[in-house]
């Protein structure tokens, strides 16, 4: 198999699971909690590094801010070697009771996106591997950690998040909202390979809070924290699928 184009690996570089966080300045957060660190490529927003994790080898990749360019992450990861794919990101709330700072396991993500529809038709579920959703809930409350799990939407357009959309999503009973999880379920799942996901919420819409609205940060420091804490339950979740 020929160098992929985007992420600038072939095979033989990379390992059967990964770790694919939208930022690549948290690949550097989750390397730091593992052992071994390699960087293996960077070009464009993604970084790849390869490391363990109690023993275990993983691959951590970004995919950069959407649901296009984690398509890209997906499909050249998968064909260089990587078979389970876990996103550990952050997420905007939906529901009154969920706050910044807490972590989300999503059993399923809604197609408010349009990259998974140039791939299949949007009635075809965007859900995760059950033994990935599995192992990560299993993974938080080894760590007494409490998460919200359940279904959330995967949109296109951060700054066209509508009263009516926002509105309209509560009322469906979604958890929270991102920018790649229904694709990067759905690709998964149509190229027989595994993924899931878990993600640290940084604002909340109902409460009209959006990550940054209130400081010179990215994220609030209880997101921040928690971030972290998102970081060990996926890795324990490595630890467990391998």
């Amino acid at each position: 198999m020929a160098k992929q184009p985007h992420l600038l690996v072939e095979e033989g570089d990379v390992n059967d699971i990964a770790l694919i966080p939208g930022d690549p300045g948290r690949v550097d957060r989750i390397a730091k909690q593992c052992e071994n660190v390699e960087e293996v490529a960077q070009n464009r927003e993604y970084k790849v590094v390869n490391a363990e994790y109690e023993g275990v080898p993983l691959t951590i990749s970004s995919t950069g801010i959407g649901c296009p360019s984690a398509a890209i992450a997906i499909e050249e990861l998968a064909r260089v070697g990587v078979e389970t794919f876990i996103r550990v990101g952050t997420i905007g709330a939906l529901q009154a009771d969920i706050e910044v700072g807490d972590m989300i396991v999503a059993t399923g993500a809604a197609k408010e996106e349009g990259t998974s529809k140039r791939y299949e038709s949007e009635v075809y579920p965007a859900v995760p591997d059950y033994d990935v959703l599995t192992s990560l809930v299993d993974s938080a409350e080894a760590n007494d950690e409490d998460v919200h799990v359940g279904p959330i939407v995967s949109d296109d357009a951060f700054y066209n998040e509508s009263d009516e959309y926002v509105e309209d999503w509560n009322d469906a009973g979604l958890l929270a909202i991102e920018m790649e999880a229904a694709t990067v379920f759905s690709l998964a799942r149509r190229r027989g390979l595994r993924a899931g996901a878990i993600c640290t919420v940084d604002g909340n819409l109902v409460a009209g809070t959006q990550k940054g609205a209130d400081s010179d940060e990215e994220l609030p420091e209880k997101a921040k924290n928690n971030v972290e804490r998102a970081i060990s339950i996926s890795l324990d979740a490595v630890a467990d699928l391998a």
